[in-house]
């Protein structure tokens, strides 16, 4: 079953500092549900219905919220994902090290932004060396040497797998199938394969000549011809591959990125430019200008530039954060505007029973994708623009707000105006307004079907269980017909159907055949691993990689649940455990906290347990001399910053702690260290200098 497209929430006008608490977790639930909908548009199908203008806009839009409510920060939000899953049309191969994705950048300061958070995690005052690069609109794909011979490419896939693109890669002229003898011998290069605007016009000459589709974009037409069962196929469509980046590697790439762009060049790849050094960020700003005006006469798209600290040294150093590298950062290009016809005005509930008034437009081309809905957001915003069905409007897919109706250009003589309605289209039950609220909802409850079964929506989607078959209208039946209340409820429906005066089977649209293949598909799901059961719970500010963080952690679903109904007491051992996991932070530990606090969620974990198999998390990394061990640091560290020594310490496989128990393995004790160091030499446990650490760091 086709996934069904979501609608920007009501509150997609208001600025994000405008925004109270309560609009501002309903725009975050509408914008996670936008952006895995379109990353599965464009990193699975091959067909985004928006820009990346517009895509980039709603991220932008979902970073602002989050960074002014940290505390609202959702367990599947999209700030901690890349991609999508891996096509089941190609093989998935694990990347050897994680195909991530860059940050954005819109504005200058969002430029200095980045610049003084580098400074900060390195502990440095002057701005380091940086290289601009622009950045090419295509599709990321990877590409093995070994023995400086080309044996695999893959596309980014979810960061983690991606898709088997081999056979399809080797046809590509730009792509070295060799290497030179000074290449390393084991090597892997990231970058971009992408058609060019003259190309991708004579490739959609023929596909309208062959009665075919037609691509709408280069992107798009690169994506689909590389994704090609066929090679031969491939081989006909003029793709280009430019090289950027690197995964992993047996010898030295170069010092710096400039010296690393050198080696690709010597080595056969054809790199994206062009590319300049600079040390001062006003000549950065300026190099971006220049290319965004030289941008139409390019000859492929760019979509933006790209910034990257020139030195290794200090890129070594900075390493990743959650879904991006932080020692580069996108600077993209904003999006455009387009003119057409309001032909209907719809509305949706959402999941707290909020209706959205949504423009059915006459379809627009803007930029190369086709825009046939936006948001009106309100009821007050229909009536302060004057909005009716049969408007001529102008529709923008840039800034935060994407994509909406900023103003009418002229009624139409037909032009009718909009009666938004009192009744919940979803329910029947009343739609109200209360006192100064702008928005009307439905009072129907936990009575709406458009409220109340998102949990088990989630609990079953791609990222969680999985389960084939069970899509939303089938969930949406089950619920209806009170065979299914809560996620434990999809394990005992052969139960219930057992009992039921007229089984499942025998409903109208069913049949044995689709009975079974409901059943077989939650069967072949009783088993899952750690981390996602974990986001299948549903707990706030635990998505996907919180997951994974926190199943890194703990390993089994024994050690998980111990622990967390421990963490509950605050300043345990547990809780401090918790907190000082890498990338969960307060407001997230916080959340799992008062999560396990309710009983009820304890016994409903309890019950899916007994039901399913939860396998551990298995960690694949190389062992360390501290792998295992529970760290702790103490007192000032003069040589690197708090925040990068924990980042260290964690990626050899080391659990930090803040606090010293009789658990604790090793003490790094800075200057002016004070309680901690003096009970960790009562308690006898190692202590070394922040040097030494540098030691273990290096070894």
């Amino acid at each position: 079953m086709a996934k069904k497209k979501p609608i920007a929430s009501m509150f997609r006008s208001i600025p994000v500092d405008k925004l109270v608490e309560a609009d501002a977790l309903i725009e975050l639930q509408s914008l996670a549900e936008e952006i895995s909908y379109h990353d599965e548009k464009y990193h699975s199908d091959d067909s985004p219905e928006i820009t990346d203008g517009e895509y980039d806009s709603l991220r932008r839009r979902n970073e602002k919220i989050e960074k002014r409510f940290p505390k609202l920060i959702l367990k599947n939000t999209p700030s901690k994902k890349v991609g999508s899953k891996a096509s089941s049309k190609f093989k998935k191969v694990k990347h050897t090290e994680a195909m991530l994705s860059l940050g954005n950048a819109f504005s200058e300061q969002d430029v200095r932004d980045f610049l003084d958070k580098v400074k900060r995690f390195l502990g440095i005052n002057d701005d380091p060396e940086l290289i601009a690069e622009t950045k090419v609109d295509g599709l990321a794909c990877s590409l093995r040497y070994e023995n400086r011979q080309l044996i695999r490419a893959l596309t980014r896939g979810d960061g983690e797998f991606g898709e088997d693109i081999t056979k399809n890669i080797m046809t590509l002229n730009d792509v070295p199938k060799f290497l030179p003898d000074d290449a390393p011998n084991v090597l892997e290069i990231r970058g971009e394969v992408y058609m060019r605007t003259k190309d991708f016009f004579s490739l959609n000459e023929r596909q309208e000549k062959e009665g075919k589709k037609l691509f709408a974009n280069p992107r798009n037409a690169a994506a689909g011809s590389l994704r090609q069962l066929d090679s031969k196929i491939t081989a006909k469509r003029k793709l280009h591959f430019c090289a950027y980046g690197w995964g992993e590697h047996s010898e030295s790439i170069g010092d710096t990125i400039e010296s690393f762009r050198k080696n690709l060049f010597k080595w056969g790849f054809q790199l994206n430019g062009p590319a300049q050094t600079f040390s001062d960020i006003n000549d950065l700003i300026y190099y971006y200008q220049k290319v965004q005006e030289a941008r139409p006469f390019m000859g492929y798209d760019i979509d933006g530039t790209v910034y990257k600290v020139n030195e290794m040294h200090y890129i070594d150093r900075l390493g990743f954060v959650g879904r991006a590298p932080r020692w580069a950062i996108a600077h993209k290009f904003p999006a455009e505007k387009g003119i057409t016809v309001i032909k209907d005005i719809t509305i949706q509930v959402g999941r707290t029973g909020a209706l959205t008034p949504v423009a059915e437009l006459e379809p627009v081309n803007i930029g190369g994708v086709i825009i046939s809905r936006a948001t009106l957001h309100n009821e007050d915003e229909i009536i302060r623009k004057d909005i009716r069905v049969g408007d001529t409007v102008i529709v923008q897919r840039a800034g935060d707000v994407i994509p909406q109706i900023t103003e009418v250009k002229k009624h139409d003589v037909d032009s009718k105006e909009f009666k938004f309605p009192t009744k919940c289209p979803s329910c029947g039950s009343e739609a109200i307004r209360i006192g100064e609220d702008i928005i009307r909802r439905c009072v129907g409850g936990l009575t709406c079907p458009a409220q109340q079964v998102e949990k088990i929506k989630h609990f079953t989607s791609k990222n969680a269980f999985d389960i084939d078959g069970m899509g939303d209208k089938v969930i949406e039946l089950l619920f209806e017909k009170g065979i299914i209340k809560t996620p434990s409820d999809l394990f005992n429906i052969e139960e219930k159907n057992s009992k039921l005066h007229t089984p499942i089977q025998n409903w109208e649209g069913w049949g044995q055949l689709s009975y079974n293949n409901m059943i077989n598909g939650i069967n072949e799901k009783r088993t899952i691993i750690l981390n996602k059961f974990i986001y299948a719970l549903g707990i706030r500010y635990v998505g996907e990689q919180n997951a994974k963080l926190l199943s890194k952690r703990y390993t089994s679903i024994e050690n998980f649940l111990e622990s967390m109904q421990k963490a509950t007491v605050e300043e345990s051992e547990e809780f401090n455990s918790l907190l000082n996991i890498d990338g969960i932070g307060d407001k997230v530990a916080q959340e799992i906290i008062a999560f396990f606090k309710e009983k009820h969620n304890i016994k409903e974990i309890e019950k899916l347990v007994s039901l399913i198999n939860v396998t551990n998390y298995e960690i694949h990394t190389a062992q360390t001399a501290i792998t295992n061990k529970t760290i702790v640091f103490t007192g000032s560290l003069s040589k690197m910053s708090r925040a990068e020594a924990k980042a260290n310490a964690e990626k050899m496989g080391a659990k930090v702690s803040n606090s010293v128990s009789k658990k604790t393995n090793l003490v790094v004790a800075g200057e002016e260290s004070g309680s901690k160091l003096k009970k960790a030499q009562e308690l006898g446990i190692e202590i070394i200098s922040e040097d030494q650490w540098l030691e273990i760091i290096k070894s």
